[in-house]
């Protein structure tokens, strides 16, 4: 097949993910906060927290609420439009409030934990839920990292701005009206302690689900106004106990009335530890602020410095937005878990067992979303936090046995996949020597030979047939291809952490294990297949049926998952024409969708059909990385098209800005890298992938004190092809650049085109890692 001259601008129609105009981000910030130079704004009024949240079961956008918080904190505040209990905590469409929230869910489709609210109300006493619910409209809703506002059609404002472990709530209630402040102590069991004289409430909740023996989330709040009167309530029955100090129960508060008018401020700190420690945590964060303005203030600097990591100029006002939105949504995960005691020593309380230990933990993640762009992003962006990150992660292991793999603190084995093996290769890979490589081999063999006692990515399940046939047969496991083909990448990881180590048993071991993904590709139909423990092929098969042996997806989406061998992928197909033509086949075949297995419509297939971009299913994770396999194959320019294609159709800033589930900041990742202009193809290596700078000038300030510059000439929506690049004032012609040349500081010069150099990067040592074109023995 002749090489195909990609457009210089798409004409395929856009999608109505994309909105025509660019949303306006509400209210200005403090005058003292420092404005970046070359940007019209403080960074932090760019994040539109909103981004992503007009979301459904049947739809989503992002599946996001507007997230009030620090970076990696350990407690996010929002407002609550769903009933206690529900997954979408908050939904765009809906036009009242019930509550603002303590809240750390990672994903609708997870149960919350540690949740408490606070509801303003006026004229009655009104605790019961749904009847609470106030209007408001997003005209009268500010929402950024730092502060978020809102002035219910009651008039009753109320403002929060984080802490890394607390907050500072502000409740504005109008002049003439009876003023209440309900605390809802959630799903589970609660306690409540209010102290009037002292303007205090202190007590503990405990919702979630999974946890060990003893957990509980205690908390602090301290009122600035004098308290008119009390007592205690529980949400099940909504039974009042006026006057009441102390309660404890399945879903028991409290409620307090103020003077009519009252400018109420509310500063409030949890902790996994005990009642002291949340008191310490109050103290240390929130005492020496007098007003939440003191409070926005500090976070709005830790913002504005953090998002300055990444200094990006040269782009539209919508693109500064939806970067910053996304850079954003990348920093929330995963959630710092642990506390710092009096003596300034990190300590935690651990999900897996229950008792006390020191040093570093964080949670709320899924490997199988986050494996692939969100933790490459911090190893960059972040290395002593990834290092202490693979610290915990064999520090869980020996916890309760097993390496972490979903965990929202506790460990639930969610998706497919070993995939803590790889943050711990890629931290090795990329100069992040914090842990044992002995200790994490000796761990993921134990992962890769059992099958834990949760779910399917806890151990491995089907692991009997895999080391026996070199397979997981389909209908014998379910999803079986797609666990076939995650853990030969898995093992992939485990033999580059050995080979780099000197582990010689486990480099040979994990070697052979590695090329499996050639043992479910079916070369008479050009795909992966479920093939059955006989070696019989599944029959009636269509590439468009979800489900079965694939994960949240088909075989168009699965075919691409060789993240470490795409040469050897390549020569499956047949050559890099044939591999191309199939890429190009992706985005050009019909979006029609099959049910399979599902039985119905799932949200990610309605998403894909909406995106009109063939078979591409950018809201979902298996192809997420296809775009940037043209550059294997010696057609870089598609890759170019395509990333800015993506980026431009799939984003925005709005409530409306992403095209599937966000994924505790996988697909933010996603478009962070993307926009500067590389990819993690392959974590587990010390490659990005080179893709189409979204700016005409990108500066990562990096841990180590250096910089790293890419300035793309010429770049605007048009010129997306790379026509020439020079790194550090040399020629480059590579398809990737090393996390070493990254880390080293320098410049990466590209001279952008709105017509792609067919010639430009074409060879065999241009092209990025593929290990079966190592010595390994195959």
């Amino acid at each position: 097949m002749s090489k195909l001259l990609y457009p210089a601008k798409s004409t395929k129609k856009k999608p109505f993910l994309q909105l025509a105009n660019c949303f306006l981000l509400a209210g200005a910030m403090l005058g003292h906060i420092p404005v970046i130079k070359g940007q019209n704004k403080p960074l932090v009024d760019y994040v539109n927290t909103l981004q992503g949240t007009n979301s459904s079961f049947e739809l989503t956008h992002g599946n996001t609420y507007p997230t009030t918080a620090l970076p990696f904190g350990m407690h996010t505040w929002t407002p609550q439009t769903g009933p206690n209990g529900d997954g979408w905590k908050y939904q765009y469409t809906k036009n009242t409030i019930r509550g603002f929230q303590q809240a750390h869910q990672c994903s609708s489709w997870t149960n919350d934990y540690a949740v408490f609210s606070f509801m303003p109300v006026i004229d009655s006493l009104v605790v019961n839920e749904n009847s609470r619910a106030t209007q408001f409209s997003h005209d009268n809703e500010i929402a950024h990292p730092d502060y978020y506002k809102v002035t219910f059609d009651n008039k009753i404002t109320t403002e929060i701005s984080p802490t890394t472990r607390g907050a500072h709530l502000r409740f504005s209630f109008p002049k003439g009206h009876p003023a209440y402040l309900i605390l809802d102590g959630y799903t589970g069991l609660s306690e409540v302690k209010i102290d009037p004289d002292g303007r205090t409430i202190t007590g503990f909740v405990n919702n979630g689900r999974g946890f060990q023996k003893g957990w509980k989330s205690f908390f602090v709040a301290h009122l600035d106004q004098p308290i008119i009167s009390y007592g205690t309530w529980e949400n099940k029955e909504n039974q009042k106990s006026a006057g009441q100090r102390q309660a404890a129960g399945k879903g028991v508060g409290a409620y307090l009335q103020f003077a009519p008018g009252t400018t109420l401020q509310v500063k409030v700190a949890s902790s996994y530890i005990s009642l002291d420690q949340a008191a310490l945590n109050l103290k240390r964060e929130l005492g020496a602020d007098k007003t939440l303005d003191d409070t926005r203030k500090k976070a709005a600097a830790i913002w504005n410095k953090h998002l300055a990591t990444i200094s990006v100029k040269g782009g539209s006002e919508e693109d500064l937005a939806t970067f910053y939105s996304c850079y954003f949504r990348a920093s929330l995960f995963s959630r710092k878990f642990y506390e710092i005691d009096s003596s300034g020593k990190a300590y935690y309380f651990s999900p897996y067992d229950g008792q006390i230990h020191y040093g570093y933990i964080f949670t709320d993640t899924g490997f199988w979303d986050t494996f692939r762009a969100q933790f490459p992003l911090n190893a960059l962006l972040y290395p002593t936090q990834q290092g202490r990150y693979c610290e915990e992660l064999l520090e869980a292991q020996k916890q309760c046995g097993w390496l972490p793999s979903w965990s929202f603190p506790n460990e639930q084995g969610s998706m497919v996949g070993n995939h803590a093996i790889s943050l711990l290769a890629d931290a090795w890979a990329k100069g992040i020597h914090s842990f044992d490589p002995k200790q994490a081999l000796d761990a993921y063999y134990h992962e890769a030979n059992n099958k834990g006692p949760w779910g399917p990515a806890n151990g491995r399940d089907g692991y009997q047939y895999y080391n026996t046939i070199g397979y997981v047969p389909y209908p014998e496991v379910r999803e079986a291809t797609a666990k076939t083909l995650e853990y030969a990448y898995d093992d992939f990881c485990a033999y580059q952490l050995a080979k780099a180590t000197g582990q010689h048993e486990y480099e040979k071991l994990f070697a052979s294990k590695i090329f499996n993904y050639k043992n479910v590709f079916n070369p008479l139909t050009g795909f992966m297949q479920g093939k059955n423990a006989k070696g019989e092929w599944s029959k009636d098969f269509d590439p468009i049926e979800w489900g079965g042996p694939f994960t949240e997806g088909n075989a168009w989406h699965w075919v691409w998952s060789v993240f470490h061998d795409i040469n050897g992928l390549i020569q499956l197909i047949g050559n890099d024409q044939a591999f191309c033509a199939k890429l190009d086949s992706v985005f050009s075949v019909k979006n029609d969708v099959k049910v399979g297995t599902y039985g119905g419509m799932i949200h990610e297939m309605k998403e894909m059909v909406v995106s009109n971009m063939g078979q591409y299913a950018h809201g979902n994770q298996p192809i997420q990385h296809m775009a940037y396999l043209y550059t294997y194959a010696g057609e870089p320019w598609k890759t170019q098209f395509h990333v800015r294609d993506i980026m431009h159709k799939m984003y925005n800033s709005t409530e409306n800005g992403y095209p599937g589930d966000e994924d505790q900041g996988q697909t933010s990742s996603w478009y962070v890298l993307s926009a500067m202009g590389f990819y993690s193809v392959c974590p587990g290596t010390d490659q990005y992938v080179l893709g189409s700078p979204l700016f005409k000038n990108t500066v990562l300030h990096l841990e180590n004190g250096k910089t790293f510059q890419i300035i793309a000439k010429n770049n605007d929506k048009d010129h997306v092809y790379i026509a020439k690049a020079m790194l550090n004032g040399k020629l480059f012609t590579k398809n990737y650049i090393t996390n070493d040349q990254i880390m080293a500081g320098g410049k990466l010069v590209l001279e952008m085109s709105n017509q792609p150099n067919i010639n430009r990067g074409t060879s065999n040592d241009d092209k990025p890692f593929s290990v079966s074109k190592t010595e390994i023995i195959k």
